[in-house]
C-alpha cells in the first residue's frame, strides 16, 4: 500500500466469478507522509483512504467481470460507516461484491477488516467508460498485473 500514491491494494487474494466475489489484501506502511497530518503522534489512515481501497478492490473486480471492457470511476458512496480505526502495519483483507453491472455504471457492496474485526464497509456505484473513450487502458492492465488480478482469474478459471 502506497497511500501517497493511492496505490491502495497490495495483491488481489481470490476472485469468484460465479459469485461476483473479489478478496484482495494490503498491509498498511509503518510510515507515510501522510501520517504527519493524520495525526501527529496518533497516525491513522483517513477514512476517504479506506473509502478509496474499497472502490479499487471494487474497480478491480469490475474489470474483470467485465473482461477489461470499460474503466470503472468511483461515482457515489452510500451508506459508509466507519467502525474502527487503522493504524500503521495493519493487515487490511478487503471484499467486493459487484451487486449489478449495465447501462453503463456498476453496483458494489464492499468491506474492509483487520485481524477478524470490521473496519468499514459502503455500498458503491461506478460508471463504466469504454477504454476508447479514455486512454488509460495499458495503465489499469498493468496495475491489475501488478496487483496479480490476473493470477487470480486464472486461478478461479482453474476452480483453486
Amino acid at each position: 500500500m502506497l497511500l501517497e500514491y493511492f496505490q491502495m491494494i497490495d495483491r488481489v487474494e481470490a476472485i469468484d466469478g460465479a459469485r461476483r466475489v473479489l478478496k484482495a489484501r494490503s498491509v498498511v506502511p509503518a510510515q507515510s507522509p501522510v501520517f504527519e497530518g493524520h495525526f501527529p503522534g496518533m497516525p491513522l489512515v483517513p477514512g476517504v483512504l479506506l473509502i478509496e481501497t474499497m472502490a479499487q478492490a471494487s474497480g478491480f473486480l469490475v474489470l474483470a467481470a467485465t473482461d477489461f471492457a470499460a474503466m470503472p470511476f468511483l461515482m457515489t458512496v452510500d451508506g459508509a460507516k466507519m467502525r474502527a480505526f487503522v493504524e500503521p502495519d495493519a493487515v487490511l483483507d478487503i471484499e467486493a461484491v459487484l451487486e449489478h453491472d449495465g447501462s453503463g455504471y456498476a453496483v458494489t457492496k464492499a468491506k474492509i477488516t483487520s485481524a477478524g474485526k470490521k473496519v468499514c464497509d459502503a455500498q458503491l456505484k461506478l460508471r463504466t467508460v469504454p477504454f476508447a473513450e479514455v486512454p488509460l487502458g495499458d495503465i489499469v492492465r498493468k496495475r491489475a498485473g501488478e496487483v496479480g488480478l490476473f493470477e487470480a482469474l486464472e486461478a478461479s478459471a482453474e476452480g483453486k
